[in-house]
């Protein structure tokens, strides 16, 4: 069922209300919704940062990747997607791959330039090089070497043109382009629990899951988790996005159109980009197989637009491993 090692077992689905009921691992009965995840198309940039060690790398990743949670505010959405070890990276040193995501490509080769400009030449011991080919080349490195005030030199490392550029501590090499491409951005699930510190459990698992298991995957929020989902506009105020009310326990007997359970005290949201959307859907079902086995998981569903938001769906049932259902045939038409 899946690369985790839980388990589970499908024991009835309610056609009526479009609910799977699964017995996990662990015994308890979780209520899976029927329903999809909506998605839409981002621009991503990959990045490959080394470093002299693992933790220069992590560190420059982590900072590169700064206030990226969601295009709705945020300058980017941009996450670490992995290590990789040094007998994979163009300059044989430990290294780090990172995504950003954007909603055009101008403004996705702006970020790369800010991100690696400002965060990664700045780090000790760093170098920055092309991690995806994509559709478009972005001149990144070639708009990055003027930081070298004419000092800047040509190089070739493992094969691929770069810049040197003179810094304080020695040289920072910079590929001069970087692919770019449109990629799945939105991919989501929500996890219901009868309390916070298990529902915060069963959101680590799911996290942890697809880090391990889901390659050419990002999760933006921190953690890879988010409890504080938003939805578009505002009720009261005039703005972009505001708490997605029907989501918060505090609130379920406050408002009609709560989708909190009786007896759920928290939610949380756990949200991915990928390079693909059969990336995102594994990352989905890695996701919710690990989050099943927790106990205190009183239901998972996913968020949408009824398929207004964007062209690309991941359902639920998909990541129990159930087909999707038969499309009903067309009418025919009257004689």
């Amino acid at each position: 069922m899946s690369s985790n090692s839980n388990t589970f077992e499908i024991q009835s689905y309610d056609e009526k209300a479009k609910m799977f009921y699964v017995k996990s691992s662990c015994g308890n009965v979780v209520q899976v919704q029927d329903t999809f995840a909506e998605m839409f198309a981002l621009w991503v940039g990959r990045v490959l940062i080394t470093a002299q060690n693992e933790k220069w790398a992590q560190i420059a990743g982590s900072l590169t990747t700064g206030f990226a949670t969601s295009v709705i505010e945020a300058t980017a959405e941009a996450a670490i997607e992995r290590p990789v070890p040094a007998d994979q990276t163009p300059d044989k040193r430990p290294g780090i791959l990172i995504q950003i995501y954007n909603r055009d490509r101008f403004e996705l080769k702006h970020q790369l330039m800010q991100r690696i400009g400002q965060c990664t030449l700045t780090c000790p011991t760093t170098a920055a090089f092309n991690g995806l080919t994509g559709k478009r080349t972005l001149n990144v490195g070639s708009s990055l070497r003027y930081f070298g005030d004419g000092f800047q030199k040509k190089a070739m490392v493992g094969g691929r043109k770069c810049w040197r550029i003179p810094v304080m501590e020695g040289s920072f090499i910079v590929e001069d382009g970087f692919g770019a491409m449109e990629a799945v951005a939105g991919g989501n699930f929500m996890i219901f629990a009868a309390d916070q510190p298990s529902g915060l459990k069963a959101a680590e698992a799911a996290a942890d899951a697809i880090r391990a298991n889901a390659p050419d995957v990002i999760m933006q929020f921190p953690g890879g988790v988010c409890r504080a989902g938003s939805k578009a506009g505002s009720l009261k105020y005039k703005l972009k996005a505001s708490t997605n009310h029907p989501y918060c326990p505090t609130l379920r007997t406050l408002v009609p159109d709560t989708v909190v359970p009786e007896g759920v005290t928290s939610v949380y949201e756990i949200v991915m980009n990928g390079l693909t959307l059969d990336a995102v859907k594994k990352g989905m079902k890695e996701g919710v197989t690990a989050a099943l086995g927790v106990p205190g998981v009183v239901k998972i569903s996913s968020g949408n637009y009824g398929g207004k938001l964007g062209p690309f769906k991941a359902y639920l049932r998909e990541a129990l491993g159930q087909p999707m259902p038969e499309p009903a045939p067309p009418a025919k038409a009257k004689a």
